[in-house]
């Protein structure tokens, strides 16, 4: 008969961490919606500080780095392709215009 290690135990005064539910919208603000990315770094932010603080349980500590790295990446993304789009929009005007001008 196999044995169960104990879990760890942490302190009654310690918040459970939620690194699982702050990797999940990371990576849903990389493929559907960057409002996940966002609310995944603000929450990943906060709950890093609470783990350093010692007031969250540091076990979920590389998940929601994990979260918050994916969270970033959606925001800078989103960011890039509002960049592409305005600079298609300014080349598909200008070339409008100037076709416009040569007839």
């Amino acid at each position: 008969m196999s044995q169960v290690p104990p879990a760890p135990m942490q302190d009654a005064s310690m918040r459970p961490h939620r690194g699982v539910m702050i990797l999940v919208f990371g990576i849903l603000g990389i493929v559907i919606c960057v409002i996940f990315g966002i609310v995944a770094w603000v929450m990943g932010s906060g709950d890093l500080r609470e783990m350093q603080a010692g007031r969250m349980d540091p076990t979920g500590q590389g998940l929601t780095l994990a979260g918050k790295i994916c969270g970033i990446i959606s925001v800078v993304l989103a960011l890039l392709g509002i960049v592409l789009w305005i600079l298609m929009m300014i080349l598909g005007f200008g070339l409008a215009a100037a076709g416009a001008a040569g007839a």
